[in-house]
């Protein structure tokens, strides 16, 4: 047996590591793209926080129906819903930005859904619902992924105009007779629903590391769109299944594991990309030559 047969024999052998294979690459197709219009928006940490923002309506499906994938979902998605229209209501009637009232409603959010959690469930049920376990994907939550994952990218096909103009030249796309707040809370209602989908398998905590991480490093190497979403959804693929490797072979968690196979190749982007610090580095002397 090869090494490389020998590495990848999971995949072959376990039906979880092949459900938990699927789910990561539609998380990475659907996510990271969405990553790269946050990061255009300037709306990076804004993906953490509504993140956080699903816990409240997770916990109160899961108070009435326990681990029920359909329940956490739905109360999740309506919750994350709330919390981006409430953030647009306030920005709207205060001199809030919206960055500034999502920030306080995700944490607000969060404390409010371990609280819930905590009171009502073990440990175990906190852990499960804050760090996910992409291991643990059934069938059923596999098609939500995957359905999730399939509706982004027809969505995403369909609007790309528009939300390109939305980002770039909002007083054009208001002068042809496109409304900006349909393309911007269409956009984030499209973040609410991946990070839903996340939520199982990475947890509440880190389902936006693999949309941001490789929406950030991707930016490191390309200056056209089309480039950077294609790279950003690659290294998520890659990040996915590395991670899932080194999980199963090191016996380490999967969730953190996928995370930290994103970090190392963010780290590897800042070194030697174009736009990273070894190039600059070299370019430096050759300027001042």
């Amino acid at each position: 047996m090869t090494v490389y047969q020998a590495l990848f024999e999971p995949f072959q052998e376990f039906a979880f590591m092949r459900r938990a294979l699927v789910a990561s690459l539609a998380l990475a197709l659907g996510g990271a793209p969405l990553g790269v219009l946050l990061t255009l928006r300037r709306m990076s940490l804004i993906g953490d926080a509504m993140s956080h923002a699903v816990l409240p309506g997770v916990a109160v499906a899961f108070i009435y129906f326990g681990l029920s994938l359909p329940a956490l979902s739905l109360g999740g998605f309506a919750a994350g819903v709330a919390v981006v229209l409430l953030a647009g209501l306030v920005a709207r009637h205060t001199e809030l930005r919206e960055d500034a009232s999502l920030t306080a409603a995700y944490l607000l959010a969060l404390a409010l859904g371990v609280l819930l959690i905590s009171r009502s469930g073990s440990q175990l049920d906190l852990l499960h619902i804050l760090f996910g376990n992409v291991l643990g994907v059934n069938a059923p939550g596999l098609l939500l992924v995957a359905g999730i994952a399939s509706v982004t990218l027809l969505l995403g096909a369909l609007l790309y105009r528009g939300l390109l103009l939305e980002i770039f030249d909002p007083d054009f796309l208001g002068a042809v007779g496109g409304r900006r707040g349909v393309y911007q809370q269409g956009f984030l209602l499209l973040v609410v629903l991946n990070l839903v989908g996340a939520f199982q398998t990475l947890g509440t905590l880190m389902a936006v590391g693999i949309m941001m991480l490789p929406a950030v490093s991707a930016r490191l190497w390309h200056d056209t769109l089309p480039a950077q979403l294609l790279n950003s959804a690659c290294q998520a693929v890659l990040a996915g299944v590395g991670g899932l490797l080194w999980s199963f072979h090191a016996d380490l968690p999967s969730g953190p594991a996928i995370i930290l196979c994103a970090g190392a190749l963010y780290l590897l982007s800042l070194t030697v990309a174009p736009r990273g610090w070894l190039p600059r580095l070299w370019r430096r002397p050759h300027l001042r030559g």
